[in-house]
């Protein structure tokens, strides 16, 4: 259950609130250290660097930072929806994981929370003059760190919630949950065939229903190595299962071995990146058939979408997802292999549909099929021949 657990605090690091706490609970803990510094700093200073010169600096800050909050998580709001509104709905959660909206605000509450504190801290006889000349210290910094937030937040509000970074974020987040699989076919399990299954086989129920988020191949591994078992996926990462399906099955097992194998693999309302590499790609066909519906009538984001999609499909495809027991990391378990021609399906169709009206998008796409057909993975390059002839023949229509 270690692998699920890194899971969760992976997500729960991403996630804004993880790091404006962390911020606020260094920014108290050197104010409440201040005072063991005393011995390191020499006492003629505390005279015309303490209290009183400190003081007024601290309420400036308290006061500004709290103002300077309230607007940037306003701003923040209206771009993430905007941005939402313009590309698809579910890119909002991918916004609200951008780091540097993250770095910038949690400096400016973590500034606050530590100017408010200091000046309690004081009011209430805390610091001595030695202390005092600490906190001063202290506060240079974190007006350094202040200053060079705001200069960062400046720089970033200029195309924060805009199409480009809107995409920029996307592609950034699809390659590397493609390269993650480059590097590991199979997520280190061994390959799943479909005509594998045999008939007595044990079937693992899906604990809840929703989108198959992430298989712990460590746990379900070392289940199916402790049961003398195999344990195979019915269901991929990104697929959409119901409580009591079979999300996966094993050669053998009991009640209880199905419950911890099912117990390894998240399933949530709403897809993730972590393992599913087509989510991504999803995203930025979903974003071209906005851009393409009569509202917005842009098919110029739809051919920047594509040429996003070309580029992805080209230098990240995974390779031929066939690995042996020898080479896997988890040769206990088997699953469903990402096959080229699926992470095509997911890219092109939807925007071959929406686009049908617009030459200019239809040549783009035909060029794109036309170049991934000369891919060096035979795969890619099979499926990617195979679609543009379907595309010639109008089958999307």
């Amino acid at each position: 259950m270690i692998e699920k657990a890194l899971l969760h605090l992976g997500r729960i690091a991403r996630q804004l609130w993880f790091r404006v706490v962390l911020i606020s609970l260094f920014s108290l803990l050197a104010l409440l250290l201040a005072p063991l510094a005393k011995p390191l700093l020499p006492d003629s200073l505390s005279a015309d660097f303490g209290r009183e010169a400190v003081l007024p600096v601290l309420t400036i800050l308290a006061s500004g930072m709290l103002a300077v909050t309230t607007f940037s998580l306003n701003v923040m709001v209206s771009a993430y929806r905007t941005a939402a509104s313009m590309a698809t709905p579910r890119v909002y959660r991918l916004l609200l994981e951008d780091t540097v909206t993250h770095r910038v605000l949690a400096t400016f509450v973590g500034g606050f929370i530590y100017s408010l504190s200091a000046v309690i801290l004081f009011r209430a006889r805390y610091y001595t003059p030695e202390g005092a000349l600490v906190v001063f210290g202290l506060t240079i910094i974190v007006v350094i760190l202040i200053v060079g937030a705001i200069l960062r937040w400046i720089d970033h509000l200029s195309s924060l919630g805009s199409m480009d970074h809107t995409l920029r974020l996307i592609e950034n987040r699809t390659r590397a949950s493609l390269r993650a699989r480059m590097e590991k076919p199979c997520l280190g399990g061994l390959c799943a065939r479909a005509e594998a299954k045999p008939g007595d086989a044990v079937d693992i129920p899906a604990a809840k229903s929703g989108f198959v988020r992430f298989a712990g191949l460590t746990r379900l591994n070392d289940l199916a190595e402790e049961a003398g078992t195999q344990i195979t996926l019915a269901r991929a990462p990104g697929e959409y299962i119901l409580r009591g399906q079979p999300v996966a099955w094993a050669t053998a097992g009991d009640n209880d071995f199905c419950k911890a194998a099912s117990a390894a693999i998240d399933i949530g309302d709403v897809r993730s990146f972590d393992q599913d590499p087509s989510f991504g790609l999803s995203l930025l066909a979903e974003t071209a058939q906005k851009a393409l519906s009569p509202g917005v009538n842009d098919p110029g984001t739809a051919v920047e979408v594509m040429g996003r999609l070309e580029r992805l499909l080209w230098e990240n495809t995974p390779a031929d997802e066939t690995s042996d027991a020898r080479e896997a990391a988890y040769p206990n378990v088997c699953i469903p292999p990402v096959t080229a021609q699926h992470l095509l399906a997911c890219a092109f169709p939807p925007i071959a549909r929406c686009g049908s009206d617009a030459p200019s998008v239809m040549r783009w796409m035909g060029k794109s099929l036309d170049a991934l057909g000369e891919h060096p993975n035979p795969d890619m390059a099979k499926a990617a021949r195979e679609m543009c002839r379907e595309l010639k023949d109008g089958s999307w229509g």
